[in-house]
């Protein structure tokens, strides 16, 4: 597993775009299987509910946009972390269905980026403070593995039942 890329091993060889293209009909899937009145409770303490996550994915796509798209205008370019948990301080308060009424969009926004993009861009490169230089590719390919993990979530959230 590359070091930059800690959600590598959840694309099991699959193509990183045709995960970016189905994650937000797999949301709404498993929104389906754990029902509106268990959609915003946690499962456990400490843990996001399906709604928060849901939240989280919504604002990564709008954190992975914008680093791909300065990677594309800028040479090199030094990209902002951010602090997740500090980020969903008001996720309680979004309702689910504009959370991912939001990702959807975003998706579907970026993933036309990334098409134009690619090939050509693959081996463009940004600089995260945390994790040292990375490729777009990586970051397209990050971005699959991050949908992975928290659809994996979801998928057990739904299967509690």
């Amino acid at each position: 597993m590359s070091q930059l890329n800690p959600y590598e091993s959840f694309l099991d060889g699959r193509p990183a775009e045709s995960i970016l293209a189905a994650t937000a009909d797999e949301i709404a899937k498993y929104f389906s299987a754990i029902g509106a009145e268990k959609v915003t409770r946690p499962p456990a303490p400490g843990k996001w509910s399906a709604a928060e996550i849901v939240c989280h994915l919504a604002d990564c796509e709008l954190v992975f946009g914008f680093r791909l798209r300065q990677t594309l205008a800028e040479d090199g370019p030094t990209i902002q972390p951010f602090d997740q948990d500090h980020w969903a301080g008001w996720y309680r308060k979004v309702p689910v269905r504009e959370a991912l009424e939001a990702f959807r969009a975003l998706r579907q926004w970026n993933l036309a980026m990334i098409r134009a993009a690619l090939p050509g861009a693959a081996k463009r490169t940004m600089t995260h403070p945390e994790r040292g230089t990375m490729t777009f590719q990586t970051v397209v390919e990050t971005m699959a593995g991050h949908d992975l993990n928290h659809l994996g979530q979801l998928r057990r959230i739904a299967d509690k039942g």
